[in-house]
């Protein structure tokens, strides 16, 4: 029996440490961006610029925006 215990806690072992990489990995990658994907001292590019998750296409509970924006 001592065999098959080492055995599922090496194994249990191995699956902790694997989840743990798995969650810790975006983490991780976020801590090597050192500067902002959009600096904040310049004004948005214009493709980062959306007016809600459809890109101003209209809605069927308000109705389209007709109203032109000028560009800075």
């Amino acid at each position: 029996m001592s065999v098959s215990r080492s055995r599922n806690f090496i194994l249990a072992t191995g699956l902790l440490a694997f989840a743990a990489a798995g969650l810790a990995f975006p983490y991780y990658l976020v801590s090597l961006r050192s500067k902002p994907v959009i600096d904040p001292s310049k004004p948005l590019p214009p493709q980062a610029i959306m007016r809600g998750p459809y890109l101003n296409t209209g809605s069927r509970d308000i109705g389209p925006d007709y109203q032109d924006y000028r560009k800075m």
